[in-house]
């Protein structure tokens, strides 16, 4: 079953000239695109399939600062300012609520990584609230275990994924925006060297300016005109129980399994960091560069199967611009929730809370991360390709921090103040074998 999302109504005629083309109709294109139209410029977003319909309906819906990279955090903090004004200045209801997060935990070295983290905070001017035994006991009574520590972060919160990237599309068409769905971009076109427009099914888009965020295919369509993206998808299974039960925090945390509130009054349930790799070519060729990563992370990832080589989003092909592309035969990536991870899950929801054990799993779906070899995200201008702008590879972190990585991508297209130090997130890095630190978060 796919993961709940609500349809929006986008325009059918597309323009033939553009101040600038944004690629993906996820929760970075849209955003990228709502802040380019508050400035004025003629926007054009385009996307595949559904706005909102892969990885962006597909996650926990959380917007935290806790637990964030250094390098994340500012984006991080910003973000939280801007969901709360966009809903003021659109009227748009994402689903946005500064609920807490709360974190729970019996492991001595969990809890002192979070009090260390939470050092690390205060100097940034941070809230976050390290729990005594007896304060997480307070704060997660509704497991009836005891704990040895916690962490609770007020002011953090959560989005509703499932509406967030729809809303985000029409308060773009208001600003007079345009948004075309069931359009995928086959590439692009040049002039002099750089930039001059984007070629989709539906026909041409003069434009000097283009921002691809195509999620899980950014690396593939990169490769068409030669700039490497080091990127790797983790196919992860989230569930849905039906139950409403207040006692339930509204976001919570362990080790063996985490739970988010939606808005419907279900509670999805998921186990943090666990995953498929799917073999695919992409992954081979950058293996190298992933392999900190999976040497960090090995013990919640497993080897998948052929899905994600079926896919087709991690392809080394070449395509031409005058037919069908892979984004075309697979305009939503909808891979198969794992069965396994789906009743170990349910298993470890009602082993934490007991009530749950009255609830069913409403629904289960997977989707594909789309993750760089350090954990954060590549956004910047591509110097071989004047005029592209890439922002992808946000490693499961881009629905919480997309309104503060959109503002920060419109201000590096309109060379404007950035909202944030842009230096860390620019993909640039990745060319070199030293590049970087993996985020530990």
């Amino acid at each position: 079953m796919p993961a709940p999302l609500i349809s929006v109504e986008t325009n059918s005629e597309l323009p033939t000239h553009a101040d600038i083309v944004v690629i993906g109709g996820g929760i970075i294109g849209t955003f990228t695109a709502y802040y380019l139209a508050k400035r004025g410029m003629k926007v054009a977003l385009v996307e595949k399939g559904r706005v909102g319909a892969e990885q962006s309906s597909r996650n926990w819906g959380w917007c935290r600062q806790q637990n964030r990279d250094a390098r994340e955090l500012p984006l991080s903090t910003k973000s939280l300012d801007l969901w709360e004004q966009f809903a003021a200045e659109t009227g748009e209801d994402t689903g946005f609520r500064r609920c807490g997060l709360l974190y729970l935990s019996n492991n001595e070295k969990e809890l002192a990584s979070w009090a260390k983290w939470g050092e690390f905070a205060r100097t940034v001017n941070v809230k976050t609230h390290m729990l005594t035994a007896e304060q997480a006991a307070e704060h997660g009574r509704v497991t009836g275990k005891s704990w040895k520590g916690g962490v609770f972060s007020p002011t953090d919160g959560t989005a509703d994924p499932s509406r967030a990237a729809p809303a985000v599309a029409r308060a773009i068409i208001k600003l007079g925006g345009t948004v075309h769905q069931g359009c995928a971009a086959r590439g692009l076109e040049t002039e002099g060297g750089r930039l001059s427009a984007v070629v989709t099914e539906k026909g041409t888009i003069r434009t000097k300016l283009a921002v691809l965020a195509g999620g899980a295919w950014a690396s593939s369509f990169c490769r068409q005109y030669g700039i490497r993206f080091p990127q790797a998808s983790i196919r992860q299974t989230i569930l849905s129980v039906s139950k409403n039960a207040q006692e339930i925090p509204d976001a919570l945390h362990t080790d063996e399994v985490s739970m988010t509130r939606r808005s419907d009054g279900g509670i999805t349930v998921a186990i943090s960091g666990r995953g498929r790799v799917d073999p695919t070519l992409q992954l081979l060729r950058f293996a190298p560069q992933f392999l900190p990563m999976f040497q960090r992370r090995w013990r919640k990832l497993a080897p998948g199967g052929l899905e994600g080589f079926q896919s087709g989003h991690e392809g080394l092909g070449r395509w031409r611009l005058d037919q069908p592309t892979p984004m075309e035969r697979m305009r939503i990536l909808d891979p198969k929730a794992d069965a396994s991870t789906v009743e170990l899950t349910y298993k470890r929801a009602v082993d934490l809370i007991p009530m749950l054990k009255t609830s069913s799993v409403t629904a289960a779906w997977a989707g594909y991360v789309d993750s760089t070899p350090d954990g954060v995200p590549g956004i910047g201008e591509m110097a071989s390709l004047p005029g592209l702008v890439l922002a992808a590879g946000f490693s499961g972190h881009g629905f919480g921090i997309g309104p503060g990585a959109g503002h920060l991508i419109a201000d590096i297209v309109c060379d404007m103040t950035p909202l944030v130090d842009p230096r860390p997130y620019h993909p640039d890095r990745f060319q070199s074998s030293a590049w970087g630190k993996v985020a530990e978060f």
